[in-house]
């Protein structure tokens, strides 16, 4: 899954940025996701948008569409001085069944640090 992240500024306290999401399953149709992403404990900066690809694991069944549908949560870490790199490894979805893991490649650009817990909301766009 590849988001989008909205630029925007961080806060001593966390931060929070829109994201839009596209997931494309192995040989299946895209799906679209819209939300937020939020980041709780030090956050303090400003970053231009950035692009981070999750790798997603979810039950062998295989997911149905909007599935990813939800909320997660779990530990991030970033660091940006002109460019960036951060991770992130997040569960939840359907019934806390989906893992976004096992980390994020993000890139951005800016100046800013951040640590602690991050949280995404995903709502499926039919």
């Amino acid at each position: 899954m590849t988001c989008h992240v909205a630029s925007g500024w961080g806060f001593i306290f966390g931060s929070s940025k829109d994201v839009r999401c596209n997931f494309n399953p192995n040989s299946k149709m895209g799906e679209h996701y819209i939300g937020t992403i939020s980041k709780f404990g030090v956050d303090i900066g400003y970053t231009d948008s950035a692009v981070i690809v999750w790798a997603v694991f979810a039950p062998s069944a295989g997911p149905k569409h909007g599935a990813l549908e939800g909320d997660y949560a779990g530990a991030t870490a970033s660091v940006t001085a002109g460019v960036g790199v951060g991770a992130n490894a997040l569960v939840g979805g359907f019934d806390r069944s989906i893992t976004l893991q096992p980390l994020s490649i993000e890139g951005n650009t800016g100046l800013n640090v951040a640590g602690g817990i991050g949280a995404i909301s995903l709502k499926y766009v039919p």
